[in-house]
């Protein structure tokens, strides 16, 4: 015989499938987020590539004034395009029609300068409004390794040690992994990938409780031989079936969408395994345990749909607010986030991310943190099924 509560969520269930507009429109969502997210990382790396595969084009207007200029470009993957004179008009047309990534104009008296061991100016345009700021900077870089070549030349000429022009000589060491650097951007943004628990089981407590009792089949449902608790049991499971179901297909969907990107490319990497994923979805239960029953918790409380429509609305950006609290301070991982639902599963996720190992504590931790209250909204729920006022929607 099939205890009373199942039969109440394979009921609920039925009626929540039969509504597939709210289904689509809720995996829609689900699958936005990563998608968004890959689209954003893959214009980074083409942003981040675009030097190397297009190569940089420069105009130049009088080239044959600095040869060895020139041929340094030529050795950097910087083709260089030598232009007649043009006045700062026709600069500004040639740019705008994109080109090339900026116009290098050397003074006709650049060779005299440089003989003279004066400094010999060259214009360097560009426009500010192109997506050319990597590729400029490469320009700039070749300009400055060219003058820094000049100084250190002209100081051997005259018997000076070039090491005077440079007291201090620093070198940079850094010992973050790219998982580790990853993580903080990455695993944040992912963060809201537990946002679905909060939404995709929104329509179905809504409509399992001021619903149904605005239809008037909750009493028809309250009449049968079932305890109150057995009723709830129904209803919550039900919402929180959809609710676990919205964030296991988010993060599985990010995954492959992350593990297929080349993040290599900017510095960036995504060492999180499918067993990881896993864990992270185990301990995500209680979660959605946690938002079903809240929200026929306080779906039972309000007095009309509408009005249970609106308090839930409300109450989803009530999750989110640890997260951003913690991003805007900066803070770092303590253990005392892991105590806090939703916050617990964002820092668990981030900091697997980072491929460094952290214990068991944070996985327990991050288990109970949702499933106590989750206990707790379920029993008031129970107890607010046995009131009068609840059916009577007083």
């Amino acid at each position: 015989m099939m205890g009373k509560w199942r039969i109440v969520l394979v009921k609920e269930l039925k009626e929540a499938f039969r509504d597939r507009r709210s289904l689509v429109l809720l995996a829609l969502f689900t699958l936005m987020y990563p998608v968004m997210l890959g689209i954003i990382l893959n214009q980074q790396i083409k942003r981040a590539t675009k030097p190397e595969r297009e190569g940089i084009e420069l105009a130049v207007i009088g080239a044959a004034q600095a040869p060895n200029l020139m041929a340094q470009f030529k050795q950097k993957n910087i083709l260089v395009q030598a232009v007649a004179p043009m006045d700062e008009e026709a600069i500004a047309k040639l740019l705008q029609a994109r080109k090339v990534v900026a116009l290098l104009r050397i003074s006709d008296k650049f060779a005299d300068n440089y003989q003279a061991m004066r400094p010999a100016r060259v214009e360097l345009w560009f426009d500010s409004a192109a997506d050319n700021g990597q590729r400029q900077r490469d320009i700039e870089e070749v300009l400055r390794n060219y003058g820094s070549g000049v100084t250190s030349a002209r100081l051997l000429a005259h018997g000076v040690s070039p090491a005077l022009m440079a007291p201090v000589i620093m070198q940079r060491y850094d010992t973050g992994s790219t998982a580790a650097r990853s993580a903080g951007l990455i695993g944040s943004v992912l963060g809201l990938l537990f946002f679905p628990a909060f939404l995709c089981g929104l329509s179905a407590a809504i409509d399992s409780t001021a619903g149904e009792r605005e239809r008037r089949s909750l009493e028809v449902l309250m009449s049968q031989p079932a305890h109150a608790w057995e009723l709830v049991m129904g209803k919550w499971f039900t919402a929180s079936a959809f609710s676990l179901i919205g964030v296991i297909v988010g993060l599985f969907f990010a995954h492959a969408i992350l593990s297929w990107l080349p993040l290599e490319e900017i510095g960036m990497a995504w060492r999180v395994t499918n067993a990881d994923l896993a864990t992270v979805c185990l301990v995500s239960i209680p979660l959605s345990l946690f938002a079903g029953a809240l929200q026929v918790a306080v779906a039972m409380n309000a007095k009309s749909f509408k009005e249970a429509q609106s308090t839930l609305s409300f109450l989803m950006l009530l999750p989110v607010m640890p997260g951003v609290v913690v991003s805007m301070l900066e803070l770092k991982t303590a253990l005392w986030m892991y105590a806090v639902p939703i916050l617990a599963n964002q820092t668990l996720l981030r900091e697997i991310a980072k491929g460094e190992a952290i214990g068991s504590l944070p996985y327990l931790m991050t288990f109970f943190s949702s499933l106590i209250p989750a206990l707790v909204a379920a029993a008031f729920a129970s107890w607010r099924m046995k009131s009068e006022n609840y059916v009577l929607g007083v």
